[in-house]
């Protein structure tokens, strides 16, 4: 038996005190907010996309203690071009830039600005190309929503129990 391994009681003994310390991931999936936030976000199909992944992250609210506010912003870039000029690919880089302030007092919790970006093809197909620049910008903002969250969750305090 190696002296510098860790003995199975402490080991034991220390994972039974962290379960009663009230140690919980800071990643957790945003229970303690749910319903607890309202939103808004720019009057974009960006901005509805975005309001749509943090409702469905964090919940509807019907007497909300928190306000999101949320203003998104796009730009594209060709990220490839062939050897006879035609852009096959591009970049669609997106920023969202977040406020949370508490209804009651008006107090700004946090605020911040992330940035993404996806990618799509260009096909020969105007139809397939439309389809898979509709698709990135969706899932660029379910990556700027998510990232808001993390975010959130590392900001507001746990509800005391």
């Amino acid at each position: 038996m190696s002296s510098d391994r860790i003995p199975r009681r402490i080991l034991l003994a220390g994972l039974l005190a962290l379960s009663g310390c009230g140690f919980v991931p800071v990643y957790s999936d945003g229970a303690a907010l749910r319903g607890q936030i309202s939103f808004t976000a720019n009057d974009t199909v960006a901005g509805f996309r975005l309001r749509e992944r943090l409702e469905t992250r964090l919940g509807q609210s019907t007497a909300p203690r928190y306000q999101l506010s949320a203003r998104v912003s796009q730009s594209q870039r060709t990220a490839a071009i062939t050897s006879d000029g035609a852009n096959t690919r591009f970049n669609i880089i997106g920023r969202a830039t977040w406020a949370l302030t508490e209804n009651a007092t008006g107090s700004r919790i946090g605020a911040g600005e992330v940035e993404a970006f996806t990618s799509y093809s260009a096909t020969s197909s105007t139809v397939a190309t439309q389809s898979t620049k509709d698709d990135a910008e969706a899932r660029l903002a379910v990556i700027l929503a998510d990232m808001i969250v993390s975010r959130i969750l590392v900001l507001t305090p746990e509800p005391a129990s």
